[in-house]
């Protein structure tokens, strides 16, 4: 599991069709702050035990869990094998006329699969989404299968360069995660917990201090689905299964328009992690481990 608290962390792209997850992942150096791209693992590096920080606001950046080496326990600290699968719904605040002309960025039959098939997830969404898709969101913010974090309003980028994402200005961008949270409330959903993924996950040291007083914590990943723009759901899946280990932290969308192939994958993805004995859990459970 990779988790930061707001102040520091490790991060992947979420942007265009020229930047699907499975692209280059910027490094966290000494000082907290991306080093240059390199291609992405489908792992978090096998590194030293982090510094674990206390929670929201804390400034110390929480990477992978490692086992503490007691018996029959994974490295979260669970005694049974778990792993989270997170779906972000983006949309930016300029793609109505989009979704107007037919453009999906909802994925219903995803849901309703997650649900056939009894998978907790974490949907990070966008306020831009939840005002689109109201009902949906007010369906999956209250369905006690699933619980929905914040991936801002717009899903502009809160530092550049970030995948040819607008950027938010640094005054705006507590605003952005405030909004967002006004935006999925306002639709009637309630299970909505207090984490947040920046839109390509791209940041800097300015938007960490940004966003501070906002109390959420960030959250990323460990396994990169590779599923943005890809049509090839097998491909997707291979990727997700390679990269599990006890703990992991999965990326995935729930956007038709861009990500076409997610929910065929997941057909895949779930009963053979369910094989090997693991157990689907929501971030807020995996936090809590």
């Amino acid at each position: 599991m990779i988790v930061l608290t707001v102040m520091s962390g490790v991060l992947a792209g979420c942007g265009g069709p020229d930047a699907p997850h499975a692209g280059p992942v910027a490094r966290p150096t000494a000082s907290g702050k991306p080093a240059t791209a390199v291609p992405s693992p489908s792992r978090a590096p096998e590194s030293g035990p982090p510094v674990l920080a206390p929670g929201p606001g804390g400034l110390t950046p929480v990477f992978e869990r490692r086992a503490a080496g007691a018996p029959g326990r994974d490295r979260t600290g669970h005694g049974d094998k778990v792993v989270a699968l997170t779906f972000d719904a983006d949309m930016t605040a300029d793609q109505g006329r989009r979704a107007a002309g037919g453009e999906h960025f909802d994925n219903p039959g995803l849901i309703a699969s997650l649900r056939r098939l009894e998978v907790p997830s974490t949907v990070f969404m966008t306020g831009r989404w939840a005002q689109e898709y109201p009902d949906q969101a007010r369906s999956i913010g209250n369905d006690p299968l699933f619980e929905i974090a914040n991936h801002s309003f717009s899903h502009h980028a809160f530092s550049a360069p970030c995948y040819g994402l607008p950027t938010v200005a640094e005054e705006d961008m507590r605003g952005e995660v405030e909004r967002a949270f006004a935006a999925i409330r306002a639709t009637g959903a309630h299970q909505v917990v207090p984490y947040f993924r920046f839109p390509g996950g791209c940041y800097d040291d300015a938007a960490l201090r940004a966003l501070a007083p906002t109390g959420v914590t960030a959250v990323q990943w460990d396994v990169v689905s590779g599923d943005a723009f890809a049509t090839d759901a097998d491909a997707v899946a291979a990727q997700v299964l390679e990269g599990v280990e006890p703990g992991s932290l999965v990326v995935m969308h729930c956007t038709r328009s861009a990500a076409p192939v997610t929910e065929e994958a997941l057909r895949r993805i779930v009963p053979e992690l369910r094989g090997r004995g693991y157990r689907f859990v929501k971030v807020s459970e995996l936090m809590r481990g």
